[in-house]
């Protein structure tokens, strides 16, 4: 999940374009995969309420956008809560792995073959190594925009998504159960098929945020691993115990010996 060459890739939207079709409406559709990808699951209410568009005509981009395989619906509950009116349940788009695949920003079938020979020349470890080096880079090319955010966490990890968002991860902060925690969510991985083929990007990753952050920090879901997003946990929030009160000091002169 670590960019290869970020300079080289093209910018999610147009590479949204490419993936949506061509056409009058490939803008329209365009904005919409980008919109599921990087707030998904998102409602097509909402996607109409975000382009300021007519709900009917969001459906009937929804509809092409699923018959070509780009997106998928859930059907449920808000996945993010709140409440809901009676009638049928929402249907709740995210984007596919078909659609990932239309937006990688540079050729992954040639970087797996690339690591699978490095792998076999030089060992497991050195593809371990190859992934805690891109993610060490990434640290460094994010540093300065995090640092600069000070020291409110919450500020930081917003910087740490903006920042990402230049190497074409969609990424957003969400709020976590009962404000304890944030999630940075990754919508498009522009590595995906590397990461799927070796989680060590995924976990150099990982740790390349928890160092930027200053925190632990726990990947909940992967873009890899068969999710809808990169998900990882950043906890803002502690219940602090008291401390111990300190034993008492023996008694030396009580000549007791218990």
């Amino acid at each position: 999940m670590v960019t290869l060459d970020p300079s080289a890739g093209e910018d999610l939207g147009s590479a949204a374009a490419k993936a949506a079709g061509a056409g009058g409406d490939a803008n329209t559709r365009a904005q919409i995969l980008r919109l599921i990808v990087t707030d998904g699951p998102i409602a097509a209410v909402a996607i109409a309420s975000k382009l300021s568009l007519a709900a009917a005509g969001i459906r009937r981009h929804l509809g092409e956008l699923e018959g070509d395989g780009l997106i998928e619906a859930h059907v449920g509950p808000s996945p993010r809560g709140g409440q809901r009116g009676r009638g049928r349940p929402a249907r709740y788009f995210v984007a596919t792995t078909a659609a990932h695949r239309a937006l990688q920003q540079e050729t992954p079938s040639l970087a797996v073959e690339a690591i699978e020979f490095l792998g076999q020349a030089a060992g497991r470890e050195a593809i371990g190594g190859f992934a805690g080096q891109r993610a060490q880079r990434l640290e460094e090319r994010y540093a300065e925009v995090v640092d600069r955010a000070g020291n409110d966490l919450g500020a930081r990890i917003e910087a740490l998504a903006g920042a990402m968002n230049g190497d074409g991860y969609a990424a957003t902060v969400r709020p976590g159960p009962r404000g304890l925690t944030l999630q940075l969510c990754q919508g498009h991985c522009p590595v995906h098929q590397v990461a799927q083929a070796f989680p060590e990007f995924c976990e150099a990753e990982t740790r390349a945020i928890s160092r930027l952050l200053g925190v632990h920090v726990q990947r909940l879901a992967t873009l890899a691993g068969g999710e809808h997003v990169c998900t990882t946990c950043v906890p803002v929030a502690f219940d602090v115990l008291p401390a111990p009160a300190p034993a008492p000091a023996p008694n030396a002169s009580s000549g007791r010996g218990d």
